[in-house]
């Protein structure tokens, strides 16, 4: 029996990838052997009601690796007889390791989700990534992308391991009605792209709205579906705007989580051209979108940004295309859209590789089995 303390600033209800990967991990541990130090936020007590492990939640909106916090998680530690502890993301709260070991924890884990690469290429902040592996006996990696950006500066101070995130293959899957969706939005029976995504440079929307009249060349009557906000919007709403495309692309603003099986669904082919920025500092590194599009049977077209071409089996399930490129972007959504049975074959073949390779299911097999393993000598 492993006994497993989680201290992450990343948990519901506060929203996000990171957040949803965390909880996602901990819905498949023995709840009674699992205990959680968070960081808190509107709607934490309501949320932490409706699990069934415990949650102990600092007064603080941010968890960093502070004297109070270090106090409060060696004691929860011992507490909870606590053998193994898992940080929800490594960077920067990895720091409080040393300490938790001399509180008597074994094993010590460290999550990373792909920002951290951009760490590495940072001199202070590397040394830091540097000091934080030193403390753990595992540090995870979501993609070989962001495992080959990792490497060089952690060495062999740690132990690396994959553990991405999962898709739940019972809500993403091809029999999702999204006939509601379209009707929401005037889709009707149009070829329908969709992107789901937060609304920011990375991800390549303004990219497909380039691309969209060239798309529109070969498939009149298509349509554009934008699902997601973010800083963005106000941008792309002027640029569909400007070139009058607004009665062809369709941006929805957030949706809840719950509802989102449903937009894809309403889809045809998903794209998100996503590009790297920023000088490699923003980068895509895996890119679950591309998956859950995947496991609701749509052929996906990815850009090269980082980890997101190991979310594709290029040819297979999808394209990867140069996300710089608006025509390349456009060419590879019309082709799909010209070809339906090749399309729907695309989808199927994506399914198939989901629930093989990164269902939850798959993921959870993982986990149990980083959890217990070996501390390091």
């Amino acid at each position: 029996m492993t006994r497993v303390l989680v201290v992450t600033n990343d948990f519901p209800p506060r929203q996000g990838g990171i957040q949803t990967f965390v909880a996602a991990l901990l819905d498949r541990l023995p709840a009674e052997d699992l205990v959680v130090l968070a960081s808190t936020s509107p709607g934490a007590a309501e949320h932490d009601e409706t699990l069934p492990y415990r949650v102990v939640r600092l007064p603080t909106s941010v968890l960093l690796p502070t004297r109070g916090a270090a106090r409060a998680a060696q004691h929860l530690a011992r507490e909870h007889r606590a053998d193994t502890v898992v940080f929800g993301a490594a960077a920067p709260l990895g720091l409080l390791a040393p300490g938790l070991r001399r509180a008597g924890v074994r094993r010590l884990v460290g999550i990373t989700h792909g920002h951290e690469t951009g760490w590495v290429a940072l001199p202070g902040a590397r040394q830091l990534l540097q000091r934080i592996a030193s403390g753990l006996d595992v540090l995870t990696f979501i993609s070989q992308y962001t495992h080959d950006r990792l490497a060089p500066a952690v060495g062999a101070r740690t132990t690396m391991t994959q553990l991405s995130p999962g898709v739940d293959v019972e809500v993403f899957h091809p029999g999702v009605e999204g006939a509601g969706v379209r009707a929401e939005h005037g889709l009707g029976d149009a070829p329908v792209v969709v992107c789901v995504s937060r609304l920011v440079p990375r991800k390549g929307q303004d990219v497909l709205v380039e691309g969209w009249p060239q798309v529109l060349a070969r498939h009149p009557r298509a349509r554009l579906l934008l699902v997601g906000g973010g800083p963005s919007e106000g941008r792309l709403r002027r640029a569909v705007a400007d070139a009058g495309l607004g009665d062809s692309v369709v941006l929805t603003g957030g949706v809840p989580a719950a509802r989102l099986p449903a937009y894809y669904a309403a889809g045809d082919v998903f794209a998100m051209p996503c590009r790297t920025r920023r000088g490699g500092l923003d980068v895509e590194g895996l890119g679950m979108v591309f998956l859950e599009a995947a496991a609701c049977g749509l052929p996906v077209v990815a850009g090269t940004s980082g980890g997101a071409p190991e979310a594709v089996q290029d040819g297979v399930t999808g394209r990867v295309v140069d996300p710089r490129s608006p025509s390349a972007v456009a060419a590879a959504v019309a082709d799909l859209l010209d070809d339906p049975a090749r399309a729907r074959a695309m989808g199927g073949a994506g399914r198939a590789w989901v629930e093989q390779r990164w269902s939850w299911t798959t993921i959870a097999r993982d986990l149990t089995r980083l959890l217990a393993a070996q501390p390091r000598a």
